[in-house]
């Protein structure tokens, strides 16, 4: 397992780095953005838009960020990080020719499967909460405040959301030896995702409403996770979870 995680290290502090890079830029910004909110409600062009800029007039401080960190920044570098964590588990061992050397392992492929899963979850989940724990001391450079409490909630949030991208680019690296198409495809859908969540007629088909502004205020305010949105989402994670297990033990190099 440890050798495993040494693997993704190098791409979890990138992904680490862009996200506070990112953080920082947009909190130091808030007192800009504060003082001409108006005059940005006014000039953007989609209505979904206009009720977040609405959301944080009426808010402050705490819908900027959750919008800012949480809906733009993990959601899009999420995404992707998600996806190259997840699709070489299986099928850039077997696009390199190195997957039966691999299985020749005296471990079993279930042990091997998990040790790959877990550490590519890790490396996608923990750079979420550590950049969000940045989030109070950087508030209070610009003088506000947020509960670290409810920020790691929020993180708890976004990494079961992005867990189940990448619980489903593993399972299909699972049954496949060129990982690229696969990043490719989920890439692409994701995308379309993302931009029909601005369009109002098509929005409610977009899985970014499970991780939208509303979701994450909704944690702030109640100070817990919505059990009927996380729960489905740790559910479809651990039964796609299930299904690469079954899918490798029928591997055949």
């Amino acid at each position: 397992m440890e050798r495993t995680l040494r693997s993704y290290l190098l791409p979890s502090i990138l992904y680490a780095l862009l996200l506070e890079a990112m953080l920082a830029a947009a909190i130091l910004y808030w007192p800009d953005f504060e003082d001409n909110i108006e005059a940005y409600g006014d000039i953007l062009p989609f209505e979904s838009v206009r009720k977040m800029v609405e959301s944080i007039s009426d808010t402050g401080v705490s819908a900027y960020v959750n919008l800012q960190h949480f809906y733009k920044a993990c959601n899009v570098l999420g995404t992707a990080a998600a996806v190259f964590f997840a699709v070489g588990a299986v099928a850039g061992e077997a696009n390199r020719g190195t997957l039966e050397l691999w299985l020749s392992r005296p471990i079993s492929r279930t042990r091997m499967l998990l040790e790959r899963y877990f550490a590519g979850a890790i490396a996608m989940a923990l750079p979420i909460f550590l950049t969000s724990a940045t989030i109070p001391w950087l508030l209070e450079q610009v003088g506000e405040e947020m509960s670290l409490s409810g920020l790691m909630l929020s993180s708890a949030h976004e990494s079961l959301f992005l867990l189940v991208l990448y619980s489903l680019a593993f399972c299909i690296s699972t049954v496949s030896s060129r990982p690229m198409p696969i990043a490719l495809g989920l890439l692409f859908v994701t995308i379309f995702e993302f931009s029909i969540y601005l369009v109002m007629e098509w929005t409610h088909y977009s899985w970014f409403r499970l991780a939208d502004l509303d979701d994450f205020q909704t944690i702030l305010r109640t100070g817990g996770l919505d059990a009927s949105t996380c729960g489905p989402l740790a559910i479809a994670s651990a039964s796609l979870l299930g299904l690469s297990l079954f899918l490798f033990h029928r591997r055949v190099p």
